[in-house]
């Protein structure tokens, strides 16, 4: 440090020097007080190594997920970690959950990060519905945790929190009826069984929360239908349409403009012939249920909005067909069938079929705190599931995908976590997975692809891929490498994986540009499948019913042969890690690879029957 005398000039006189003793007792108190304020923000900031946690923060809750953030100021060594337990409210044993995540702050959307610290993550999954449950978090760190009490190494905090219940039978609803508009008719109608609303915009013009409108059968010719009324909690407003009901937006840009509104329903309607067949832009609490979706390029589609502005939407067991042939021959297609931004959602049991993406979700807004599950996706000339621009607990599971260029894009993930497992991905063209735009957060566990190809093409040019983990999954290809990437690969964490590439097929791994002769060649280096290693597998002996890699992408399959179901004594049986709330329950000596434990039915994909 240099002199302070330096600062002011030689001794001259009795008056002066008391002048320059108050200036440098002046300036030596500035900066011994700068000094203490940067040790105490060191002490809970960027330099310290001890944690400091903030508040917890509860994200939306979904029918079957709940999930948390946790600021923590500190821990610069990097050493600190949340553990989890969580049970139902009623009952009394506790469950291990997986450990929160730690997203990286250069990688994290700018609104996300801690000044001084980190974001820890996570999710709960595969819970019930409408359920109160405890949560108990534990912060430990070595070098300390600070919470103005008496100084230790861990805190616990303990939360309740319910799951959403999914949305049944509307209850105790004003009943009225419509029928399509007769411009030969003069009176509107009441909405009564006899005196029917002639047509939709007299229906909506009467509309109050706790209404339930039935739309007889007929042609609705409705273009740019705009809605502005709002439902209530408990009070929805229900559109629900008898057998051939149709709405038809006359070739114009929006057939149903929901945008800006709460608390809509919508069900047993068929929508076509517009560009938008639904337009929910900001919408809230909005149910999309049992519909059946005719579009050449957007289904339902709610764009643009952040966290909060767009809660709770959600898109369960409707049919969406497009208009795609395969295999992809123009490039990407902008035919999208659900897009939705914000927080909260769930987009379940759909099937869709000939689409670009089947869930899309672009530039034009985030999402968070979100469950894509149960989906039967056949043919899409681009994505079956994009992530594309999540933040943090977005849960894609148990999807069945089938002929598509990419099966689950993550192009970018910023920070997440987003959890993506036990999903089956056949027959795509490019890679089962999307790893570009300098992704990072992806958790992949479980998860069962099958392809003709490379196994695992990881190719996002000259980008990163960043904090992407890999458990038990399987990747069954036809030709070596058996993992390729063309990106830096950085702070990844890839194990405990079956690959199967072809007998005599040649060399496991091409990694930050160093080739990897085998599987073990790869656990010597440490630096890839490093721990436990990697799994090798013949497709021949891991699946049952002839479930083997097509012969070429080129050809168009049903979604009834894509059945990744385990041989009795496969190979892949007990071979995978234990992953607390992602593989509880399994039988055996350890965890099967795959998506689906052997001797256990595949779950339920698409529309589920209606009682």
């Amino acid at each position: 440090m240099f002199s302070l005398i330096r600062l002011v000039p030689p001794i001259r006189s009795v008056r002066w020097t008391c002048l320059q003793l108050l200036v440098f007792l002046t300036i030596g108190a500035a900066v011994l007080w700068a000094r203490n304020v940067q040790g105490q923000s060191e002490s809970a900031g960027s330099g310290a190594v001890n944690s400091t946690p903030g508040e917890v923060l509860l994200e939306p809750s979904t029918f079957r997920s709940i999930a948390v953030r946790w600021p923590i100021l500190g821990d610069a060594n990097k050493n600190a970690q949340v553990t989890v337990r969580f049970r139902r409210a009623d009952e009394k044993s506790w469950h291990e959950g997986y450990p929160l995540f730690r997203p990286l702050p250069e990688r994290m959307s700018v609104d996300n990060r801690v000044s001084g610290g980190w974001l820890f993550a996570g999710s709960v999954v595969e819970l019930k519905p409408g359920q109160d449950y405890v949560v108990e978090l534990t912060l430990s760190d070595t070098d300390g945790v600070t919470t103005g009490e008496p100084s230790s190494t861990e805190v616990t905090k303990e939360i309740t929190v319910a799951t959403r219940p999914e949305p049944g039978e509307a209850k105790e609803l004003r009943q009225l009826f419509v029928v399509p508009r007769n411009s030969e008719v003069n009176n509107a109608g009441d909405g009564s069984s006899d005196q029917p609303f002639n047509g939709l915009k007299a229906a909506e013009n009467s509309a109050e929360p706790g209404d339930l409108f039935i739309l007889r059968p007929g042609l609705y010719r409705v273009p740019g239908f705009k809605i502005t009324r709002s439902g209530e909690t408990e009070r929805p407003i229900v559109y629900r349409g008898q057998e051939g009901a149709v709405l038809d937006g006359g070739g114009g840009e929006v057939l149903v403009n929901v945008n800006r509104t709460s608390h809509r329903w919508f069900e047993g309607l068929v929508f076509q012939n517009a560009d938008r067949l639904l337009s929910a832009d900001y919408a809230r609490d909005l149910l999309v249920r049992r519909n059946r979706f005719n579009f050449s390029q957007y289904g339902v589609t709610s764009r643009w909005a952040s966290y909060t502005e767009s809660q709770n939407n959600a898109v369960l067991d409707n049919v969406f067909q497009g208009i795609t042939k395969w295999p992809r021959s123009k490039g990407i297609e902008e035919t999208y069938a659900v897009e939705l931004t914000g927080s909260g959602h769930v987009i379940a049991h759909n099937l869709f079929r000939n689409v670009g993406d089947a869930v899309h979700n672009g530039e034009r807004g985030r999402m968070s705190a979100s469950d894509v599950y149960g989906n039967e996706i056949v043919t899409c000339t681009d994505d079956g599931i994009e992530t594309d621009y999540s933040d943090t607990n977005v849960r894609v599971f148990r999807n069945r995908i089938t002929n598509c260029y990419a099966g689950i894009s993550g192009q970018p993930v910023h920070g997440g976590p987003v959890y993506v497992f036990r999903n089956v991905i056949y027959n795509t063209q490019y890679a089962p997975f999307k790893l570009h735009n300098d992704t990072s957060g992806l958790l992949l566990f479980h998860n069962t692809s099958v392809r003709a190809g490379i196994p695992l093409n990881i190719q996002p040019g000259r980008e990163t891929v960043s904090n992407v983990v890999t458990r038990n999954n399987i990747f069954v290809g036809t030709r070596s490498p058996a993992l390729r990437s063309t990106g830096h690969m950085i702070e990844t964490d890839f194990d405990s994986d079956g690959f199967a590439w072809g007998i005599g097929a040649g060399d496991f791994a091409v990694w930050n540009n160093k080739r990897y002769r085998s599987l073990e060649d790869a656990k010597r280096s440490k630096r890839l499948y490093r721990k436990r290693g990697a799994v090798s597998l013949y497709s021949h002996r891991t699946f049952k019913d002839g479930f083997l890699p097509p012969k070429s992408f080129k050809s168009e399959y049903k979604a009834s042969v894509n059945l990744p179901q385990l041989r009795p004594k496969s190979q892949a049986a007990d071979r995978g890690e234990v992953l607390p709330n992602f593989n509880d329950g399994f039988a055996g000596k350890a965890p099967d690879l795959g998506c689906c434990e052997e001797g256990q039915s595949l779950p339920r994909y698409g529309p589920r029957p209606e009682n």
